[in-house]
């Protein structure tokens, strides 16, 4: 008697939590209202049927409960024994039919809601997400409206979208080497979506839009931004240690807006067709800066001395760091210089061995050097 009580109480409180505190209360700023919708269809589906099954173990519990003063019915034997019934063919046709209706109902809403998700309009813009453990990256066509055509044999630390350098579509790609993009609003958007290093899902909340980024292979999918702001852009797949820090900004801008910010953003040739190490006009700390944004490596490590994945860049230089040997060591060029192309060499204590070593040249770790030295100063 007491468990069936408990599930009575059980339902209550689920069904007044779902109808007082929904459970998705995130506004949605895309055309995606049909996943709402779906999402709500599955939620009254299996609420009836958890709603069902529950009051019905519970009328179960009450019905047949053991009473003292009910005398037990014994056969030949004097054994008490319930009642044998081997079959109900009305009833399981009942519940075969049921739950079949239940199962379309279920999958009928989702079938047709994916098949518009993943059929892009025509007139539809183009846009490639890039994700790298832990960061996102992103790549605009230009005026020729074509992106160019990438290879993972054309990654370095000068080109991480792997762009071909000798495809001429590809010499106006807007690259935006940051977790920041912006949109058009009312402008139905093409993502593209590959990812440099492991399993990785870019998902907008407030899109209801969301896709798995499968190493070696190009998803996508579609949506129409139809509300301007700020929406945060999640990684909705574990992807390692600092998963959790792999986060970005959306920006949905007006027609005006959106045309502003793009005449602001270089183009692959203007970023990548001359050597970091000979590009003197923005300074040796300016290189380092724009090297560390490239490489993913701001991801994990701080630059105003807050906690994070790796040791902090701020007043890093000379500072004393005990080693995972019990052994201490101070930062210097050649410490420095051997983390990153050997970062498993030496193991600072309290962080975890997850770096992977980067190939920089003499010039390029020079760069990021005077970039760490002047974030002190």
């Amino acid at each position: 008697m007491a468990l069936a009580i408990i599930l009575i109480l059980l339902i209550i409180g689920s069904l007044i939590f779902n109808f007082v505190n929904p459970w998705q209360a995130t506004p949605i700023a895309s055309n995606w209202g049909s996943i709402d919708d779906t999402i709500f269809i599955t939620a009254i589906i299996t609420g009836i049927f958890f709603v069902g099954i529950t009051l019905f173990v519970a009328y179960t519990l009450i019905k047949y409960r053991h009473k003292e003063d009910k005398p037990e019915e014994e056969n030949e034997a004097g054994v008490h024994q319930a009642a044998y019934e081997p079959d109900n063919k009305k009833l399981e046709w009942w519940l075969t039919g049921i739950t079949t209706v239940g199962i379309c109902a279920l999958l009928a809403p989702g079938l047709i809601v994916y098949n518009d998700f993943v059929h892009v309009p025509k007139q539809a813009g183009l846009i490639e997400v890039v994700a790298k453990q832990w960061m996102w990256s992103f790549r605009l066509p230009g005026e020729d409206n074509i992106l160019g055509k990438t290879s993972v044999k054309h990654i370095n630390s000068d080109n991480s979208f792997g762009i071909d350098p000798d495809d001429p579509n590809g010499q106006d790609d807007i690259l935006i080497m940051s977790n920041e993009i912006h949109i058009q609003l009312d402008q139905p958007l093409k993502f593209l979506l590959r990812s440099l290093d492991v399993l990785h899902n870019f998902y907008v909340p407030h899109f209801r839009a969301k896709m798995d980024m499968v190493p070696g292979q190009l998803s996508y999918f579609w949506l129409t931004p139809i509300e301007t702001g700020e929406y945060e852009i999640l990684c909705a797949e574990y992807c390692g240690v600092a998963h959790y820090n792999m986060g970005g900004r959306v920006f949905v801008d007006n027609s005006q807006d959106y045309q502003q910010w793009l005449s602001n953003q270089p183009t692959f040739s203007q970023q990548y067709q001359k050597s970091l190490a000979t590009d003197l006009a923005d300074g040796i700390e300016e290189q380092g800066r724009q090297l560390a944004e490239n490489s993913g490596c701001i991801a994990c490590h701080s630059i105003d001395g807050s906690k994070s994945l790796g040791p902090g860049w701020k007043n890093m230089f000379g500072k004393t760091e005990k080693l995972t040997d019990g052994s201490t060591i101070t930062v210097d060029n050649a410490y420095f210089d051997e983390s990153v192309l050997n970062p498993s060499a030496k193991i600072v204590e309290g962080y975890p061995p997850v770096m992977a070593p980067y190939q920089f040249s003499g010039e390029q770790l020079e760069a990021l050097k005077a970039y760490i030295k002047s974030i002190g100063q």
